[in-house]
């Protein structure tokens, strides 16, 4: 048996070739509109994006101008915490990736789960689900860090580990993965915008790779790559250059 969790995705057509392109799309990104001068705030943007796209892939019916001004529903209020913590979870995701999402999840449903319920998977078989999505974040692998991001987020959806708010802490472990492996490490891409402008494509994939199989997973792993393109097109990054 292969040491290497994701060895079966690097054989799939179209997938190596399509995430070195959506790699490289970001790299220009970061690279051409100035990485080193960029600013926290242009990393709480992003982030702030980021959440209010989560949350309305999650529910909320607020406007980003909403989000912004602190006036979201209050399920764009449990991504805006999300984000507020995420990138402090870095460090913790490539030590204790499962510590790294149950805390997502804390953060996520608080006030909506009774406080022992927080951080804490539905069942048994949930937990079991939980631990192998976990040792995809440390693993070693041939495969790229983009496919990597997307397994993790697939499998959390596929899942729904917690007994609320599967979604935000899905997209939110994406971002983690794009954090820890180094695309990106200032969190300036916006997945999380990209998914909801794809959301036909988006919810349609992901609702294949759940049922399972080699085609269903393919799928989302090829739209995976487009989504990455258009993340690195959603960043504050591209406006500010605008």
């Amino acid at each position: 048996m292969s040491a290497d969790p994701l060895e079966w995705l690097v054989g799939l057509e179209g997938v190596p070739s399509g995430f070195a392109g959506a790699r490289d799309g970001i790299d220009a990104v970061l690279r051409d509109r100035g990485l080193r001068r960029t600013s926290p705030e242009t990393t709480a943007e992003s982030l702030l994006r980021g959440a209010h796209a989560s949350g309305v892939l999650e529910g909320s019916a607020s406007e980003l101008a909403e989000v912004r001004e602190g006036r979201g529903d209050g399920i764009a209020a449990d991504a805006v915490r999300v984000s507020t913590e995420l990138l402090s979870l870095v460090p913790v995701v490539r030590r204790t990736p499962l510590q790294a999402l149950a805390r997502l999840h804390a953060v996520a449903g608080r006030g909506s789960l009774p406080e022992e319920r927080l951080g804490r998977p539905r069942d048994a078989e949930s937990a079991e689900r939980l631990r192998a999505i976990a040792i995809l974040f440390t693993t070693e692998t041939e495969a790229p860090a983009l496919a990597v991001a997307a397994v993790v987020h697939a499998e959390l959806m596929a899942a729904t580990p917690f007994g609320s708010h599967n979604g935000i802490v899905a997209r939110a472990a994406e971002r983690l993965v794009l954090a820890a492996r180094g695309v990106d490490e200032k969190s300036l891409v916006v997945p999380e915008a990209a998914h909801l402008a794809l959301r036909p494509q988006y919810e349609s994939n992901l609702r294949g790779y759940a049922i399972g199989g080699t085609p269903g997973m393919h799928s989302w792993l090829l739209y995976a790559t487009e989504a990455y393109a258009a993340a690195a097109d959603a960043s504050p990054l591209r406006s500010a250059a605008d």
